[in-house]
């Protein structure tokens, strides 16, 4: 999105600090096809994307306003893997904010790396060299992403469930989303930026 000062101010970033609790993520698609997302709105064509968000990423890092502003700077990227993948880019997007709220340095406790939080094994898998690397990041996710749609027959809820969790976690509850309290909450919201979006999208 577009980042503006009156939003980039310590205050915002202070309040944001100080207060742990669940906000709300807004977004919207601008006449451009620009991809606008936040969690401060300062713009009528903002619609809630994802009521009660988690302060946190799946990184386990504070959600920063301030990166959620900036990600209109990975547009590129994430347009230029879709088209290589054809996963569609507000999958992309979805999954970028739940997992590190588009903060390209986000290294969970496991060891999950970057935008879309790729274990080493499976970011050497799908090619990316240097996990920590926006570009190699998110075309590796987009193409593990790729290769779980052709598994999974394109069920969205077991793509997504295998992402978080791994494909043996799927296989071994029989090919549904296992039930890990992790899972369950991450596949539904995944999906609801992700449908969100799509609307947003189609709206423009």
């Amino acid at each position: 999105m577009v980042w503006r000062p009156a939003l980039a101010g310590s205050l915002v970033v202070l309040l944001w600090a100080a207060v742990p609790v669940r906000g709300q993520i807004y977004g919207f698609v601008d006449e451009h096809g620009v991809t606008h997302l936040t969690n401060v709105p300062s713009d009528a064509r903002y619609k809630v994307l994802l009521e009660n968000a988690p302060a946190v990423s799946e990184a386990g890092g504070r959600i920063n306003p301030a990166l959620l502003a900036r990600s209109v700077q990975y547009d590129p990227i994430i347009e230029a893997a879709s088209a290589s993948t054809s996963i569609e880019a507000e999958l992309l997007r979805a999954v970028i904010v739940v997992e590190s709220g588009f903060d390209a340095g986000a290294v969970s406790p496991k060891g999950a790396r970057g935008l879309m939080q790729l274990m080493p094994a499976t970011a050497r898998a799908y090619g990316a060299a240097d996990a920590g690397d926006p570009t190699q990041n998110v075309h590796a996710g987009a193409r593990y992403l790729r290769y779980l749609m052709d598994r999974y027959g394109n069920d969205l809820e077991l793509v997504l469930a295998a992402y978080n969790a791994g494909e043996t976690a799927v296989e071994r509850y029989k090919r549904t989303v296992p039930p890990y309290r992790e899972t369950l909450a991450y596949v539904p919201k995944v999906l609801r930026i992700y449908r969100e979006l799509r609307t947003l999208t189609a709206a423009t």
